[in-house]
């Protein structure tokens, strides 16, 4: 038994698919202490779009620490935050006509996930809160009241208060207007549902399968709020950053939500960090209201401001939309075409392959324990793990992306032996 088997909770998750020892990492390689090369196609869970230990921005950290500057700063005004707030503004919501506040929340999503709902309900008054299933928002009690999957949920009293969990367009539910339900619902005096503070939402949902939103649903939800008064609350935290194609993954929809939750990869090196961004005339909150210590992660900061200035300098965008044709080709000719039973989602840079009905969670924990033997790192999401899912850094170079898949392939063909 090793030390981490003896010492370590129970909970460890990751480290049981994936079962090495690891030292080093660089690009979208990650290297166990025996030496062996991983491809990732995890990338930090979405935390590293940019890649292990980028070069442009891990010499703007350096700099950075070498001048002894500040680390840690609460709320306090500092150079770096200084820093992140224009670059932020200058590369992204000015371009895109964006007028946000920006709250810095604790070092992650589900910090400002905490935060959004908990000012949605002092804006409006009310205590209910539309999510849908399939949603996946955090671990902390408020976040949990608003993810579907029970499992995780199971053995927690009390976070399920006042959430209504609604139907995503997805499975049987494709064939019914969503929408139209949830507008039913509203319209009822019997439903016995009473009118949220708001909606929160995922254009992609990544843990819950790997589910595209699509647009026009997407239009109709931001619709539906206005003419009820509901506060909507995109999620972003996983899918935003450039990992749909744009910054923020609702833009392909042209709908602009009253809050945003981003974290993961906006600080672009893997440092704990999470924005809530707030429509002005929602910015409500007293001084202290809501707090955290380590609001303030200083480099964080620096990181996210190099990485903004670094996704410019590659035209990361306009990157991620080859590789996009490339996974979506791949994955329609060389995996799907293996069965009418398997299902091909994504976008952009996300993408998942569900076996639901082709073998099921155990072929999929096969496949995805062959691809590690072989040299890739790649997680199962969606119901029962039902789903292989591809999420490698935005900035993978084009040929070990394609050897990437090749594993996943050859653990296809292995595994249906």
């Amino acid at each position: 038994m090793n030390v981490f088997e003896k010492n370590e909770s129970n909970v460890r998750s990751y480290c049981r698919s994936f079962p090495a020892v690891f030292h080093r990492s660089k690009g979208s390689i990650v290297y166990s202490d025996s030496g062996k090369e991983y491809i990732d196609f995890l990338a930090g869970a979405g935390a590293l779009n940019y890649g292990h230990n980028n070069d442009y921005i891990k010499q703007e950290v350096i700099l950075y620490l070498e001048a002894d500057a500040i680390t840690h700063g609460l709320d306090f005004y500092t150079s770096a935050k200084e820093r992140f707030l224009a670059k932020f503004l200058e590369n992204v919501l000015t371009p895109k006509s964006l007028d946000y506040r920006i709250q810095f929340c604790g070092p992650t999503g589900t910090n400002a996930v905490e935060a959004a709902l908990k000012l949605a309900r002092k804006i409006k008054k009310r205590t209910g809160i539309f999510s849908f299933m399939g949603a996946y928002h955090g671990m902390t009690l408020g976040s949990l009241s608003v993810t579907g999957n029970t499992t995780i949920r199971s053995g927690i009293w009390g976070t399920s208060n006042n959430v209504t969990f609604m139907p995503y367009p997805y499975g049987f539910m494709e064939t019914i207007d969503t929408i139209e339900y949830i507008e039913s619902v509203l319209n009822d005096v019997n439903s016995g549902i009473e009118k949220p503070a708001a909606i929160i939402f995922e254009t992609v949902q990544a843990e819950g399968g790997v589910i595209v939103a699509p647009i026009e649903w997407m239009q109709k939800l931001r619709e539906l709020c206005y003419q009820h008064d509901i506060l909507l609350i995109c999620d972003d935290i996983q899918v935003g950053c450039g990992r749909t194609g744009p910054f923020f993954s609702f833009e392909r929809a042209n709908i602009v939500p009253d809050m945003v939750v981003l974290s993961k990869s906006i600080s672009g090196y893997g440092f704990p960090m999470s924005l809530l961004l707030i429509k002005p005339e929602l910015d409500i909150w007293e001084p202290a209201e809501h707090t955290g210590t380590f609001r303030g992660n200083q480099l964080a900061f620096v990181g996210g401001t190099a990485a903004l200035e670094y996704r410019e300098n590659i035209q990361l965008e306009k990157d991620v939309k080859v590789k996009e044709s490339f996974l979506k080709a791949f994955l329609d000719e060389e995996i799907q075409s293996i069965s009418a039973e398997i299902t091909i989602r994504g976008i952009g840079m996300i993408w998942g392959i569900d076996i639901t009905n082709f073998g099921g969670s155990a072929l999929a924990k096969k496949i995805a324990s062959r691809c590690f033997e072989l040299g890739l790192i790649v997680e199962r999401v969606g119901r029962n793990d039902t789903v292989i899912k591809i999420l490698p850094p935005l900035t993978i170079n084009m040929t070990v992306l394609q050897k990437g898949c090749s594993i996943i392939k050859q653990a296809f063909n292995e595994c249906l032996v």
